[in-house]
């Protein structure tokens, strides 16, 4: 690590044997509080954008004149966005300086909430949504700058610190758009998520190092290179796998959970559902538990553990109908939550603890893989979940949900120690 005209910071990598790639860059010595900070500050704002629209549909039908349909193609390409600009932006990290990238992106982003804000059709709207998924992948530029600047020994928790940004990002953006667009507007909700991106990018270029790129390859030879460390590295598959399973049976709860609350014995409104999502400060507080824990014990133990709360979790759901009343189902399967959604982030961060250390010069890359793999793990969850519901029940969700877990953790147990 050197500096570089202008007093900024850059983190060199070592030198490699094999053509075309380069090893792990140098760690700092150590990633001070307030750099660890900003990055997930960052990661929580650039990531929130994805979801800012989610509660705020009801408002834009009406103010844009669209029926639930179109309008319901805001989230969607939002979302759309954001699986594209993992597997297509993503591994570009190990190819130029992520610092470049992260900036280039945040200003990117910026500009795309401003554009909805400001945006004076559907069409224009929809088109400033897409760009928003594509930009907002900066996060996942984000986590990856934080495992190169730790030392290895403290890996666990700087990831774990980050992606609590991450989460929280996730959990409080629904609440403060649908508030904000309650009260001022959903313009300004956009307006208000652009101000507030171009100022974490102002504080990313003051205060991130520059890191030099891991590999000169071009950019058909980079996207190849994913299906070569796909095969290479079982880790990868394992890790892949596993966390894919585990945001199958996440995806699969809920995106079913508000179809059941609204039906007998229930009869709640969405309202009630969108309160379950509180569940998810659980996944907040998981996340640098369990990066200290994987560098305590290795992250192998954590993720066998995670898998088998949220089996277990997933599971005890089965016997709400023995409960007495509905109160007490409504506890259960909040309980229930709290102990999936713990254990599934949980698994989260080790998993990427996993992957961060096969291949420091591939980050980017492997980043990219893993978090391809919990989108189609999502997106399966959505549409299994549904089909489940439609021809079984709420026991056949809890009997999907139960087994994608079961799976994750039969993947973890057979996997074969280093």
């Amino acid at each position: 690590m050197s500096t570089v005209p202008g007093g900024e910071q850059t983190v060199h990598p070592a030198s490699h044997p094999a053509a075309g790639k380069a090893a792990a860059s140098t760690p700092p010595q150590s990633l001070s509080g307030g750099l660890i900070l900003l990055l997930a500050v960052g990661t929580g704002v650039s990531v929130a954008s994805l979801y800012y629209s989610q509660p705020m549909l009801g408002v834009l039908s009406g103010a844009i004149h669209a029926g639930e349909r179109e309008v319901g193609l805001v989230p969607t390409l939002t979302q759309l966005g954001y699986a594209l600009g993992l597997l297509l932006l993503a591994p570009l990290g190990d190819r130029f300086d992520r610092r470049n990238i992260i900036l280039l992106k945040g200003a990117i982003l910026a500009l795309a909430l401003l554009a909805a804000g400001l945006a004076p059709s559907l069409g224009f709207l929809l088109a400033a949504s897409l760009a928003v998924g594509l930009t907002a992948t900066m996060a996942q530029d984000l986590v990856p700058a934080a495992a190169t600047l730790a030392p290895a020994a403290h890996r666990g928790r700087a990831v774990g610190i980050v992606m609590t940004g991450l989460l929280l990002g996730i959990l409080l953006s629904r609440v403060v758009s649908g508030f904000v667009a309650e009260q001022f507007g959903w313009r300004a909700m956009y307006l208000a998520a652009a101000v507030g991106m171009a100022s974490i990018g102002v504080a990313l270029w003051r205060g991130l190092p520059r890191f030099a790129p891991t590999t000169s390859l071009s950019y058909g030879a980079l996207m190849g290179s994913l299906f070569a460390l796909w095969r290479r590295h079982p880790a990868l598959r394992r890790a892949a796998v596993a966390q894919g399973l585990l945001a199958l049976g996440f995806s699969a709860f809920w995106s079913t959970l508000a179809v059941m609350l609204h039906e007998a014995p229930f009869h709640l409104g969405s309202a009630a559902a969108g309160s379950f999502g509180l569940a998810g400060a659980a996944g907040a507080l998981a996340a640098p538990l369990a990066g200290r824990v994987s560098d305590r014990s290795g992250p192998e133990r954590v993720t066998r553990l995670a898998a088998g709360l949220a089996a277990l979790s997933f599971l005890s759901m089965a016997f709400a109908p023995l409960l007495p009343g509905t109160h007490g189902k409504i506890m259960l399967i909040v309980a229930s939550a709290i102990g999936f959604d713990f254990g599934i982030q949980a698994a989260l961060v080790a998993h990427q603890t996993i992957v961060y250390g096969i291949d420091p010069g591939a980050r980017s890359r492997l980043n990219a893989l893993l978090f391809t793999s919990v989108f189609v793990g999502m997106s399966l969850g959505a549409a299994l979940g549904s089909l489940a519901l439609a021809q079984w029940g709420w026991m056949g969700v809890v009997g999907l949900t139960t087994l994608a877990a079961a799976g994750a953790l039969l993947v973890r147990l057979t996997a074969r120690r280093p």
